[in-house]
């Protein structure tokens, strides 16, 4: 403790000190503010319309705001490298073999195409990221040739390339000039085209030390949205906003199989809970890119459980989850990954599945990634998983049917007593600890204490 008075300028200055360092805190470290209740939409564009073009998929705007929809994440829109492809007559390359880290790919539009529709998709309240290549280039880069020191060399000196991806180069992170050009190209993007953040691909394969020097850099210009794929602890301590959920996907799959108990997949869920910083948002989600086309389809996975786990991606904690191109239609095809495969849009017959879950998570804080979690005893808990979400009088009670036979069981917690809304019945039901609830198989139910 110090007895001595302190000058009244001495505490005038610390008070303009502290208020002045706040927000750089903030800038630099904290989430952003949009993001507590929010959802990704992977947009891919080579496959999203017949032209693949900018223009064209800005047709669908009106019907993802209407769906609920708030980040569209683009896959790369830069250009792809030429050398090393698969050279069938149809082959159009891999989008993450980049060419040019300063240009957007003649597949999808012009420049000025790209600028006009990120303005017109903010315009509409969309946030607006993009898919970035941190760890390789194509072959033909231009760094190649004029900055062969940028990559990863084998002992004869021969440029490499990282596990099979024989289409592009590994980037050496030991050589700061490249560091540098990296992010120069990273503010290009917020300079120049206003987007809000990026998707990192396989971010664990670029160093920490990088990310945090890139983003902390990133910030000052913009309060950008980070996204890692990749599922390391140390991703958010490097500055990520959201981490993938890999495990857990993949857990979902051999949950329905059966080759994994609930029990077993409570216990891992809890754990990567107990694991992440409390304010780390994880992806969650029955799809991806990757997943449809060399995995299969969310029905080819799950089967009659596709809908449960969307739920559960929508609803359990510390998620802000995905949707991918063609789910709300639902697309039951593997999109083809190297050429030209169209999603075959008719009906939407999914939307509003969709629809009612992220205006959930729109309209309740108790789906904000951050809001209390707390898993429910029930009298089936070999088969049912539920759970409550909270923040302040607001509740979320989510029940999940995760086996093959009908359950009628109790929830032994007071907690869920109330009059919530069925929100995929559009009414509200008496609930009771003392009253039994009824569940077909893979069947969910969701409900609003409003």
């Amino acid at each position: 403790m110090f007895n001595k008075r302190i000058p009244f300028f001495t505490v005038l200055l610390l008070f303009v000190m502290q208020a002045c360092n706040a927000p750089i805190k903030n800038n630099t470290k904290d989430e952003t503010t949009w993001s507590k209740q929010t959802n990704i939409y992977e947009v891919n564009l080579r496959q999203y319309t017949a032209s693949g073009s900018f223009a064209d998929f800005a047709k669908s705007l009106p019907r993802l705001k209407d769906m609920g929809v708030e980040i569209l994440w683009f896959m790369p829109i830069t250009p792809i490298g030429i050398e090393g492809r698969k050279m069938t007559a149809s082959n159009l390359g891999s989008y993450y073999a980049v060419r040019n880290y300063k240009a957007v790919n003649e597949e999808f539009g012009t420049m000025d195409e790209w600028k006009a529709l990120v303005k017109t998709a903010q315009g509409m309240g969309f946030k607006v990221i993009t898919d970035w290549v941190a760890n390789h280039t194509s072959l033909d880069n231009p760094w190649v040739k004029t900055h062969p020191d940028f990559y990863v060399k084998d002992s004869t000196g021969k440029l490499l390339s990282p596990f099979d991806w024989t289409d592009v180069y590994k980037l050496d992170y030991k050589n700061n000039e490249m560091r540098d050009s990296m992010i120069a190209a990273m503010k290009y993007w917020i300079n120049e085209t206003g987007i809000d953040g990026f998707r990192c691909d396989v971010a664990e394969e670029v160093p920490q030390d990088f990310w945090k020097q890139c983003i902390d850099s990133l910030r000052k210009i913009k309060n950008v949205f980070m996204l890692a794929e990749g599922e390391k602890p140390w991703l958010h301590e490097a500055g990520f906003n959201e981490t993938y959920t890999w495990q857990n996907m993949h857990l979902m799959k051999e949950l329905y199989e059966g080759k994994k108990s609930l029990s077993y997949f409570d216990s891992v869920l809890a754990h990567n809970i107990s694991i992440y910083p409390k304010n780390a948002a994880r992806l969650y989600f029955t799809s991806n890119h990757d997943e449809n086309s060399w995995n299969g389809t969310e029905y080819e996975k799950y089967g009659d459980a596709a809908k449960a786990f969307a739920v559960f991606t929508q609803t359990i904690y510390q998620s802000i989850p995905l949707i991918y191109s063609g789910q709300e239609e639902p697309n039951k095809k593997r999109l083809k990954f190297f050429v030209k495969d169209t999603i075959e849009w008719k009906q939407y017959a999914m939307a509003p599945f969709y629809k009612t879950l992220l205006h959930l998570r729109k309209s309740n804080p108790a789906l904000a990634y951050d809001a209390a979690y707390k898993k429910l005893s029930t009298s089936s808990d070999t088969a049912v998983f539920a759970y409550l979400r909270q923040s302040g009088n607001h509740k979320v009670l989510v029940a999940l049917n995760f086996s093959s036979k009908p359950q009628k069981f109790y929830i032994n917690d007071a907690a869920i007593n109330g009059e919530p809304e069925n929100i995929f019945l559009g009414k509200s039901e008496k609930l009771s600890d003392k009253e039994a609830f009824s569940l077909a198989p893979w069947d969910y139910l969701v409900y609003d204490y409003k």
